[in-house]
């Protein structure tokens, strides 16, 4: 542990989030950064600190209820603060209590492991047809691997289970993309924002008219029980926002990492050729290695908490880097940057969270990454990448960890 004189402020660029994370771990378990807009907090690189404040009682993600900093959303924040989106939801992430339970109950059927192993035929019917369309590129084009197979893949299937109505997909997802980049201006977030109120009445309006079965649809049933409602027009609205941003953005950058990582890894890809090491290692070791969500504001503390040598004090806000814990040498040794599929703690990680927060969409995850991956390398053995790894580009954010273009060269056999 270094001291700390001032609070390490943390790139709203994303533009290396390991090297970051390397210099929070270099300071301490839990250290003083301070994100875009001035705003303090405490980020938590060290895998057992970050486990334990993931199953406290006196931890919070309810902003209104925990953070005085945010003035119950009357403040200075809520009007000025380009990343304000990210606790002023009323979404079961960013709730606390009886009102999380509440929220997560309502959706959590959706995503049993029975219900997702019922989708499994589905996935690979899609897999299929997705790669059938990358085939027929023209031989020794790049082709972006992201764009034309990861990212239509997560988008497809989640929009399957939402109901969301072809015509309105585009416009959706290209919104709550721009919610990741968190690089953006306030006018670029607010311009977002009012574009995003447009697309979810007209979403809404349009499903209670025609319902389906579908998670929006129980939703607004949810939402329209005069007797029982389970949630209001404002959590509504949030909990579909949610279900459409963490339903693709987790599995579109599963996805494109596990590629690049297979592909500037040949040894390791040779050991699932050879059966030397499974799939499902392969999944593990890349949500190991590049966490898809690597940092998620946030968190707030109820009362003062003593870990990791400082004090958390009753108010204060805290993130746990998810790409910095996959990471840490205390777990993983001195080699965890590596990217290794015999590494004995590749699945001690928390790349989907942990405690009553975890991803209640993780098996729905794991499922299109266990079906996608070995469909793709079977079927384009030769498969490369079509630029050095130096030249990519990250995603602009903080929050999400991928590539914005992945290409490859297919070289089909």
């Amino acid at each position: 542990m270094t001291e700390q004189s001032t609070p390490l402020r943390i790139d709203p660029s994303g533009s290396d989030l390991h090297a970051e994370s390397d210099r929070l771990r270099a300071i301490g378990p839990v250290a003083r950064a301070e994100l875009p807009g001035d705003v303090a907090v405490w980020m938590v690189t060290d895998s057992a600190v970050a486990k334990s404040l993931l199953t406290d009682d006196r931890v919070s993600k309810d902003a209104y209820r925990h953070w005085p900093a945010w003035e119950n959303g009357e403040g200075e924040l809520a009007r000025t603060w380009p990343l304000a989106s990210w606790v002023s939801e009323r979404s079961m992430i960013n709730t606390y209590g009886g009102d999380h339970r509440r929220l997560r109950k309502l959706i959590a059927k959706a995503f049993t492991a029975r219900r997702t192993a019922a989708l499994e035929p589905a996935v690979r019917t899609l897999v299929k047809e997705l790669l059938d369309e990358v085939a027929a590129t023209e031989p020794g084009r790049p082709l972006d691997i992201r764009a034309a197979f990861a990212y239509p893949l997560a988008i497809r299937v989640i929009c399957e289970l939402l109901g969301i109505p072809d015509a309105m997909r585009e416009a959706l997802f290209r919104v709550v993309a721009d919610m990741f980049r968190t690089s953006a201006t306030l006018e670029e977030v607010q311009a977002n924002g009012e574009e995003m109120v447009g697309l979810m009445t007209a979403l809404i309006d349009h499903k209670r008219r025609t319902p389906g079965d579908d998670l929006v649809s129980a939703l607004i049933t949810a939402r329209d029980d005069e007797e029982n409602s389970g949630l209001d027009e404002t959590e509504l609205v949030d909990m579909i926002l949610l279900m459409i941003g963490a339903g693709h953005e987790t599995t579109v950058n599963l996805l494109d990492h596990a590629i690049h990582s297979l592909l500037t890894h040949p040894e390791q890809l040779a050991l699932l050729r050879s059966g030397e090491a499974a799939w499902d290692d392969a999944i593990d070791e890349a949500l190991r290695h590049q966490a898809p969500i690597a940092n998620l504001p946030m968190r707030f503390a109820v009362e003062d908490i003593e870990v990791g040598g400082v004090t958390i004090a009753q108010g204060d806000a805290l993130i746990v880097s998810y790409s910095g814990v996959g990471r840490d040498p205390a777990v993983h040794g001195a080699d965890a940057h590596a990217f290794d599929l015999t590494r004995t703690t590749r699945n001690d990680h928390i790349a989907f969270g942990h405690g009553v927060h975890r991803c209640v969409g993780a098996p729905l995850a794991r499922l299109e990454a266990s079906v996608a991956l070995p469909e793709l390398f079977g079927r384009f053995p030769d498969i490369g990448l079509a630029v050095t790894s130096d030249r990519l580009q990250p995603l602009e954010s903080f929050v999400s960890n991928g590539h914005r273009t992945l290409p490859v060269h297919l070289k089909q056999a």
